[in-house]
């Protein structure tokens, strides 16, 4: 068409001796030329087939970049006539407005009067072009090369040059070509790289003016750097600088596929140049967020973005405090957006991982941010599974309302929450909330669910909070976000897709509250000198007593480690989560040392307990299930597999002395005694073995007194698990006593709370002593006497329940003991039973021995009390299930009693003698009653001790060693060792 188009033109002028101006052909080679450049859509390299070949002449690659630097092509008249020198180029002789494309085809247009240009079509790239030499050296160089010169006279072909500036056709083609070149070959890159070595060509096409050369500019930046063959040109960094405001540009005009031919050459740039991360770090950030507000719906530009900043904070360079608060109204939305993806979402966590890194403590409330949104996004989630199951059972099931309510609940806390990171936003940045354009988080605090308490406290005067305040919301929200996702694994997928690992890592590892409310010390500190010294005058002993540093409260860290470390147990039977946590020698190492006691502030056994519990879920996990199940919730059949492999510590499984060697996983041990198998270093289980082995040399286990005979290599043969009754819990229950009689009375809810010498475990300091052949184990469940404390769950659904953790921690493979107090005992009864009913035999059959302290065997006088009692306490579904005779209770008894009498299980009982307050009057004096009489505290078979002067709650609180209640288990402990041990060795 071109050629068409061009012979057209020259035929009607040799018929005229004066200038034809012909538009229609003028703009049906304007649209040829964009029909050439029209592939400024994509740059799809697996889709994409370049025009040009492998093996361009280096002549035409220079003519290009000539073009391209120039503006046009220019050549000087050698031996031109005079009337030359009135052309339109002022005498500098003649500009073309075309270049060589298409594979063979010549196209040229020149500037100037009189005469015609030969136009020819050539098979081969030798073709015909100009015979007089430029004063340029490059085109020198170029012409004592070149083997055909061809000639050219001061000619102009009439018609293409009257309505188009040569600069907006020679350019796009010169432009265009040189892409394909550099897509076509590397040696085609090699070359313009080595002719374009200021990188001058590149920068000139990255700043012109006309779309398709930006375009096609932005394609050859790309694709330079991207051969790393190749050395890096000096000008990268101005590329980079082009590269951005070519991207703010085409965002703004919604230029979709400019701004993403750009970003994939940015992307590049900062992959292999710090001088371009420098370039984009200080004079690019606000271009980006700027472009990624208006590119919301565009998800290619979105992710290279993301990906951008990304590359940028993961380097040696960081944002400033104040862009990173811009940056959360961004990146926070990346996280959770329904149409964002992974990469988006996983370059955003990294960048606000990043970012609490950075600035810690300052940093608080866009981690409280993160945490708010993560609460809400999955309230929703579990608000429609619920209503899902509501509808779908015929009826209502009590874990179904325990659920409800915990949804209910946690919705007033997610609104606490976020109540808390606006007014600490606005406390620590004070009357700058006035102003958006100061404000660095008021494009945060503009989003749900802030909006409406944004706008309230720019209205009203800033409240003061303090680090306390902002800890105890941020307890609230990880309470709130464990209790309504641990049971629900899709629910468990979804926070860790969105980012919690990063702030349980931040609430575990570090200590920005902490610090923060050191800052607060501080400042307070000197406010109050700063009053001191000035002079009194009204109103200054109100200031003074809002700045008092004694007013300040300590936060509670160590209640949010631990709220924090029960929900990474629970998350760490994920696969992903596995990964995650062996993949972070510091996280690996902080759990270790916590689980040894070894880290301050975690003294609590309960964290130390999860810590382990976490590594034991990450290091006997399988690799291999991380490929499979990495992107989603693994199916059932998966899970049950993969929970016959290895055992699975739930949080409601406690292990006493987490310190102790014997915790440790089967392939750990295997890993530590087979040195010589030939491994590949860089192998997951490789990995694994080194940080086992690491973590044991740089922290020897602490040692327990009797406890030597176990070598690092033995497990123990028993296996002691604790299970505690009403209001009861995994440690409280068990302390020691200091009264066999509770002489505090309090309210019916109190039971069992107030009760022994706090800080004193038996089980952990006594009995791990004196009976080393065991792991201990400690079960939690939630119980409630009357349902003004809440919901519980029926002695049914609790013991279902448990026994699945059981059986998925592999308790009950081998030989178990289980030590019950009231209720407890009935729960594990009613496991046992329906482990038979569910054949899970080896549960039942490992099952050695039951020592019950106070069980109520066929009932208690607490659920006996007469009804108008029941009308002031409410009480709760399990307790209607403990009335005397009740059949259930009866069954269970006599389910039990015949695996007694097959000499399969051994039995003790212990019987309280004392009466046990219930409930304070307000006069002082308690009512009193005897919650578990003789008759049903022995079970008609088995051992029973009779507890002289010890009361319901302190039955199984022993005073020192020598009580009966703790003298008495440990004999039946050993004597069951004895007899087990002895059988193995028989059979063996």
């Amino acid at each position: 068409m071109l050629m068409f188009c061009i012979s057209m033109v020259m035929q009607q002028s040799r018929r005229s001796s004066f200038v034809v101006s012909d538009r229609g052909k003028s703009m049906l080679v304007a649209a040829i030329m964009d029909v050439v450049t029209s592939d400024c859509e994509s740059i799809d390299k697996s889709s994409f087939k370049p025009l040009l070949p492998k093996n361009a002449e280096i002549r035409d690659i220079a003519a290009a970049i000539e073009v391209i630097e120039e503006g046009g092509m220019h050549w000087d008249e050698q031996n031109g006539d005079e009337e030359d020198d009135d052309d339109d180029d002022g005498g500098k002789g003649i500009k073309g407005i075309g270049i060589k494309v298409l594979g063979g085809t010549t196209v040229l247009g020149l500037s100037g009067t009189g005469g015609y240009a030969d136009v020819e079509h050539s098979d081969s790239y030798n073709s015909t072009m100009v015979n007089n030499a430029p004063n340029n050296l490059l085109f020198h160089k170029i012409n004592e090369s070149s083997h055909a010169q061809a000639k050219l006279s001061s000619a102009v072909v009439p018609g293409l040059w009257d309505d188009l500036d040569s600069e907006h056709v020679a350019v796009p083609f010169a432009a265009w070509a040189l892409a394909n070149w550099a897509m076509a070959s590397e040696a085609n890159r090699a070359h313009i790289q080595e002719l374009d070595r200021d990188g001058h060509a590149v920068m000139s096409a990255l700043m012109a003016p006309e779309r398709s050369v930006k375009w096609h500019g932005s394609w050859l930046a790309q694709l330079l750097l991207e051969d790393r063959n190749l050395p890096l040109n000096y000008s990268v960094a101005d590329w980079s600088s082009s590269l951005l405001s070519t991207i703010s540009q085409a965002s703004r005009t919604q230029d979709i596929p400019l701004a993403q031919v750009a970003l994939s050459a940015l992307l590049v740039s900062i992959e292999r140049s710090p001088e371009s991360q420098e370039v984009v770090m200080d004079k690019g950030l606000h271009s980006m967020r700027e472009a990624a507000k208006q590119t919301v719906k565009h998800k290619s530009v979105q992710e290279s973005l993301a990906k951008a900043l990304e590359l940028i904070t993961s380097r040696e360079l960081h944002m400033s405090l104040e862009e990173s608060q811009k940056w959360s109204a961004i990146l926070l939305p990346w996280v959770f957006g329904k149409v964002s993806s992974d990469t988006i979402r996983s370059s955003a966590i990294n960048i606000l991982s990043h970012i609490l890194e950075d600035y810690g403590p300052s940093s608080v409330p866009i981690s409280q941010g993160w945490l708010t949104i993560l609460l809400m996004d999955t309230l929703s989630c579990r608000k429609s599974t619920l209503t899902k199951e509501s509808a779908q059972l015929t009826n209502e099931k009590v874990k179904t309302q325990i659920d409800l309510s915990n949804v209910v609940s946690a919705t007033q806390t997610a609104n606490q929450l976020a109540s808390a990171v606006v007014n600490l936003a606005g406390s620590q940045l004070g009357t700058a909330i006035e102003s958006a354009d100061t404000f660095p988080l008021a494009d945060l605090l503009s989003l749900e669910p802030f909006a409406g308490l944004y706008k309230n406290l720019k209205k009203d005067k800033v409240p003061k909070v303090t680090a306390a305040d902002s800890a105890l919301a941020t307890l609230k929200g990880i309470k709130a976000l464990t209790e309504i996702c641990a049971e629900d694994p899709l629910c468990l997928q979804k926070i860790t897709d969105f980012g919690v690992l990063c702030l349980l890592r931040r609430l575990l590892l570090e200590d920005d509250y902490e610090q923060l409310a050191a800052i607060e010390a501080y400042d307070a500190s000197r406010a109050n000198e700063a009053q001191e010294r000035a002079p009194p005058s009204l109103g200054d002993s109100a200031v003074v007593d809002s700045h008092n540093p004694s007013n300040l409260r300590v936060p509670a860290t160590a209640h949010i480690r631990r709220h924090a470390a029960r929900l990474l147990t629970v998350l760490s039977v994920l696969p992903q989560v596995q990964k995650a946590i062996l993949s972070d020698k510091s996280w690996c190492k902080w759990l270790e040392e916590c689980a040894r006691g070894q880290i301050p502030g975690c003294n609590d056994l309960k964290i130390q307990s999860y810590a382990r519990a976490t590594l034991l879920n990450a290091f006997c996990s399988d690799p291999a299930s991380w490929k499979s199940e990495i992107d989603g919730v693994p199916d059932g059949s998966s899970l049950n597999k993969k929970q016959q492999q290895c055992p699975q510590y739930a949080d409601m499984i406690f292990l006493i002395n987490p310190e102790l060697p014997h915790w440790k996983c089967i392939e750990q041990k295997k890993s530590n005694s087979v040195d010589n198998a030939a491994v590949d270093d860089n192998s997951a289980e490789s990995e694994n073995r080194a940080l086992s082995r690491t973590l044991e040399n740089d922290n020897p286990p602490a040692s327990t007194s009797g406890s030597g005979s176990f070598s690092n290599m033995e497990f123990p043969p028993l296996d002691i698990v604790f299970v505690h009754g009403l209001r009861g819990g995994p440690f409280k229950t068990w302390r020691l006593s200091e009264d066999k009689s509770s002489t505090k009375s309090g309210l019916v809810e109190k039971i069992d709370e107030e009760a022994g010498r706090q800080g004193t475990f038996w089980p952990g300091e006594w009995l791990a002593a004196d009976f080393p052949h065991a792991r201990l184990f400690s079960l939690r469940y939630k119980t409630n006497l009357t349902q003004w404390s809440g919901a519980s769950l029926p002695l049914q659904e609790v013991s279902s329940m448990l026994l699945e953790k059981l059986v998925d921690a592999g308790i009950g493979d081998r030989p178990v003991v289980f030590v019950t107090h009231s209720m407890g005992g009935l729960v594990v009864k009613q496991m046992l039973y329906q482990a038979k009913a569910e054949n899970k035999g080896n549960f039942v059959n490992n099952t050695v021995g039951i020592i019950f302290y106070s069980c109520p065997h066929f009932g208690s006088k607490l659920a006996d009390m007469p009804w108008r009692m029941g009308l002031v306490l409410r009480p709760a579904p399990t307790i209607g299930e403990l009335r005397s005779g009740s059949p259930r209770l009866v069954e269970l008894n006599d389910f039990v009693r015949q695996l007694y009498k097959k000499k399969l299980i051994d039995v003790l009982s212990f019987c309280e003698t004392k009466v046990t307050p219930i409930v304070e009057g307000y006069g002082g004096w308690a009512f009193r009653m005897e919650i578990v009489p003789m008759e049903s505290a022995y079970p008609g078979f088995g051992e029973l001790v009779v507890l002289d002067s010890t009361d319901h709650v302190n039955s199984c609180k022993p005073l020192n060693r020598a009580d009966p209640s703790y003298k008495d288990t440990l004999e039946f402990l050993q004597k069951l060792k004895s007899h087990y041990t002895t059988k193995d060795s028989s059979v063996h």
